[in-house]
């Protein structure tokens, strides 16, 4: 393998993994705000937002594919389902929508 491979693949695991330990080590035995607590405990879900919502819209040049996935997800969603029933149900959906339109 060439050494310029080798350094970029050590390269980026160490710009991988910095960030992911600074916080343990200057963070280690204290507690945060509870207010900071609640918006770090929200992140994530910004994140898969943020990275989901564009490809939903872009699926199909018919931008109604990607409404009726996100309308179906939040409705399964909102009553508590599982993620892959949440994700299966919208699949379900958007096939049927692409039944009834192309039928």
């Amino acid at each position: 393998m060439n050494s310029m491979i080798v350094m970029m693949i050590i390269g980026m695991a160490v710009v991988t993994y910095l960030p992911r330990l600074l916080p343990f080590i200057m963070f280690q035995g204290k507690e945060l705000p509870p207010f900071l607590q609640g918006v770090l405990k929200n992140v994530p879900f910004a994140i898969l937002g943020a990275l989901i919502i564009p490809g939903v819209f872009t699926i199909n040049p018919d931008i109604w594919y990607g409404i009726v996935g996100v309308f179906a997800a939040f409705i399964v969603a909102y009553f508590g389902a599982n993620i892959i029933i949440v994700v299966l149900s919208s699949i379900a959906i958007v096939s049927l929508y692409a039944l009834l339109v192309a039928g």
